[in-house]
């Protein structure tokens, strides 16, 4: 792999590209009216597209902004569909086959083959091996103080430099992460932007060959701006952490948040959705929470008549899905017998059936990993 993204720009810009670009955009949103306004005339749209990034006329359009308060209030961007489009063809053809293949092994956001998952499985590993190796030890667990609201733009460019010589795809990627901004806004990016996720990973990277290069830490995972340190003692737990302080605020201008902190090992790492132990794994007390409020709801609604039920029964796979990756036998029993709207519904059995054996097929899982 080269050292640098070379003279590549106008050769990955082309009519096929942007169309596979305009492919993966609509994933699962093809019925939206600006997607079927813009197919109506599909490639004289994408002829222009191409013709305005190729004559450097593109500009980003306006951002429509709006909040969303799960699990906290977050501010989240959102362009009009010929940028994302844009963002898919740029992210496709340069961030992912030529920057992401540079990350770390144990960093697991926004990429294929990873996520939260994967990520808790390395991480009962590495818990695991370490207690093996060295008894007792101790968990450095950080996050970022908002962490898209705090990244510099111009540190940003600087290390896409890093990675590019190519001078129109610098110029363009430039365009990227200044556009939408008002005089005030001098950091951060938008949440929101299929770009503004790989940009994160990007700037994070940096702190993640930090430890791997210079600290020399072996047993560390991030995901996002979350990331997990194991250690043999208190004493390395605060120094390390001080130490990722001051590179965090020298090179990235960034902090840990005050959640930051250390703890011996027997408490377990609350990480990833997951509180995972060397001999089990449980779900995360937040997520038990908000399945009962859920399903409180649903059960009122029902009395009412109002309760949609194929709904209820996706929203209900869809988190079995996720516990079925920890020890959650008890709770899902639990958690079924409390959904009173299931009880005249025909296909109650068959469905709990059916995610009790995705629990048990996954535990077996486990069981063949662990031999």
């Amino acid at each position: 792999m080269p050292k640098k993204i070379g003279n590549c720009f106008d050769k990955n810009l082309t009519f096929e590209k942007l169309m596979k670009a305009h492919y993966r955009a609509r994933k699962h949103k093809m019925y939206k009216k600006d997607i079927i306004l813009y197919e109506m005339n599909l490639e004289h749209n994408i002829i222009n597209l191409k013709n305005s990034i190729k004559n450097n006329t593109y500009k980003v359009g306006k951002y429509r902004e709006f909040k969303v308060y799960d699990p906290k209030e977050r501010v989240i961007k959102s362009l009009p569909y010929v940028d994302r489009i844009v963002h898919q063809w740029y992210i496709e053809e340069f961030v992912k086959p030529y920057i992401i293949p540079r990350f770390i092994d144990s960093s697991f956001a926004c990429m294929e083959n990873k996520g939260t998952h994967k990520a808790v499985e390395l991480l009962q590993k590495y818990i695991r091996i370490y207690k093996r190796n060295f008894g007792d030890f101790w968990i450095l667990k950080c996050d970022i103080k908002k962490f898209f609201y705090n990244i510099d733009p111009n540190i940003l460019l600087n290390i896409m430099k890093k990675y590019i010589r190519d001078k129109k795809l610098i110029k363009f990627t430039e365009l990227l992460i200044f556009s939408g901004r008002t005089p005030n806004e001098n950091v951060g990016i938008p949440i929101g932007n299929y770009t503004s996720q790989y940009f994160a990973n990007i700037y994070l990277n940096e702190l993640d060959q930090y430890v791997k290069r210079v600290l020399k830490i072996k047993y560390y995972i991030r995901y996002m701006d979350d990331f997990i340190i194991l250690l043999r003692t208190k004493k390395e737990c605060i120094n390390i952490k001080n130490k990722i302080s001051s590179f965090l605020r020298e090179n990235l201008k960034l902090e840990l948040n005050s959640k930051s902190r250390y703890y011996p090992y027997k408490m377990g790492v609350n990480f990833c959705g997951y509180r995972t132990f060397t001999t089990h794994r449980l779900l995360r007390n937040s997520s038990k929470k908000k399945i009962i409020r859920k399903v409180k709801k649903w059960n009122n609604l029902n009395k009412n008549n109002l309760l949609d039920i194929q709904f209820c029964l996706q929203s209900l796979n869809s988190w079995i899905g996720h516990v079925s990756h920890c020890n959650s036998y008890h709770l899902v029993n639990k958690v079924f017998n409390n959904c009173n709207f299931l009880y005249n519904n025909s296909f109650k059995q068959e469905i709990e059936k059916e995610l009790i054996n995705d629990i048990e097929n996954n535990k077996l899982e486990n069981i063949n990993k662990k031999a």
